[in-house]
């Protein structure tokens, strides 16, 4: 698959042509204009002087932040343009998962971070197991929590995430409590991913429970008073 990415979430604007996970072409420019200046002549430039064309491509990429928002909308603006007028897909990429894709091979815990100006930074960390890249779920809350840790267990282990996920739906309707359920299925998920894929994803696994439980303890202590959740209480 051939895919055409490009990158305006920050000061600099960057494209690429990919094909397997090996680049064919790349341009990068810092010049302190604006992408809407830059962007268009650039992949442009790349995609003549490599002898390819937006036709030969299956599939265009775009970087989806966080990073600046005028380039984040002239990033988005540009790529579904050409898509459309390509008839081709196009997709969205996390901006700091990107970059932790760079490290995938090194097993462990990745911090990504970026500046966001006025004393900031946008951030977030991924744990690299076995080759794959995945976020940390704690930072995740509520409703997203349940998601995203639901979507790894199906990705990685499809038969007990099932369960997993039905032992933590289960909960929550006997609950009423939506983070339960993501408390639930982040503590059955760590004897599973410990057994199946070794040290490094069980202890992930492990420290995202931890710090679920610690994140809604007060409410896992209202439950097991036996008080009321009505705020959180689904409606069936």
């Amino acid at each position: 698959m051939k895919i055409l990415a490009i990158e305006t979430s920050a000061k600099s604007v960057s494209a690429a042509v990919v094909e397997g996970g090996v680049p064919l072409a790349s341009a990068y420019q810092n010049m302190g204009l604006t992408h809407s200046r830059t962007l268009m002549p650039l992949v442009d430039a790349m995609l003549r002087e490599s002898e390819q064309s937006l036709a030969d491509m299956d599939l265009l990429a775009v970087a989806a932040g966080p990073g600046s928002f005028t380039g984040l909308r002239i990033g988005v603006s540009a790529l579904k343009g050409l898509a459309w007028a390509a008839d081709k897909p196009c997709c969205g990429v996390s901006t700091l998962e990107a970059m932790a894709q760079n490290l995938r091979h090194m097993d462990g815990l990745i911090v990504c971070s970026m500046d966001a100006r006025r004393n900031q930074v946008y951030n977030a960390v991924f744990a690299a197991v076995l080759g794959h890249i995945f976020p940390i779920f704690a930072g995740f809350r509520g409703g997203k929590g349940v998601a995203v840790t639901c979507a790894w267990l199906m990705l990685y282990l499809p038969v007990t995430g099932v369960l997993c996920c039905l032992a933590g739906g289960v909960a929550v309707l006997l609950t009423g409590y939506l983070p339960v359920g993501a408390v639930l299925i982040a503590a059955l998920a760590v004897p599973v991913g410990w057994l199946q894929y070794g040290t490094e994803a069980g202890a992930v696994l492990a420290l995202n429970a931890v710090i679920m439980v610690t994140r809604h303890w007060a409410g896992l202590q209202r439950i097991h008073r036996g008080e009321e959740l009505q705020f959180f209480r689904p409606k069936l």
